[in-house]
């Protein structure tokens, strides 16, 4: 098992929210976005929702202090989730797999997810730096992602958010006026 897939949880619950909204806002976006993992699923309660949403904020700081720069403060906060919410490794076999390892599978679903979330982005980091932990640079968005350049220069989310702020920088320089940006949903 590749332990820093689960980073790809901490992506993607962080960018559950942004500017154009909040499909974490109820519990039927907490099952979407549990959907594809009934290992992390259950029954699902209100409680759920609000660690879960806890734990967004908690997620999005690292993310936030890895883009500017303040690596202590990312890695005390990434350390402190791993403290809070700790890993207990067990070896699994499925039918179409032989032995292989597998993550806790108790405790809640905020207490599960973060256990994942927090193990992932760790070996990340270990793996390829901190630095690799980014926000989108573009105007009126506020998504992370995992750089995976071979020479680091990722800047923003997607190819609509880079697209976008280079027709915006493009009006800029031929009308030398600030150009409006329009804020189009990310999914």
């Amino acid at each position: 098992m590749d332990l820093s897939s689960y980073a790809d949880l901490a992506i993607e619950l962080v960018n559950t929210q942004d500017p154009a909204g909040d499909t974490l806002r109820d519990l039927d976006g907490l099952r979407a976005l549990l959907h594809d993992r009934p290992h992390l699923g259950g029954r699902i309660a209100h409680r759920d929702l609000d660690g879960m949403r806890a734990l967004r904020g908690q997620l999005r700081q690292i993310f936030a202090s890895a883009a500017a720069g303040h690596d202590a403060d990312a890695i005390d906060r990434l350390n402190s989730l791993l403290i809070q919410h700790p890993v207990h490794p067990q070896l699994s076999g499925h039918d179409d797999q032989d032995w292989h390892l597998h993550l806790n599978e108790g405790g809640s679903i905020p207490d599960r997810y973060a256990a994942r979330a927090a193990m992932g982005l760790a070996v990340k980091i270990s793996d390829h730096g901190l630095d690799r932990l980014g926000a989108c640079r573009a105007a009126g968005c506020d998504r992370v992602f995992f750089d995976t350049t071979a020479n680091q220069t990722r800047r923003y989310c997607s190819d609509r958010c880079a697209g976008r702020t280079s027709v915006a920088a493009a009006r800029r320089a031929t009308t030398g006026v600030k150009a409006e940006v329009p804020r189009q949903r990310q999914r």
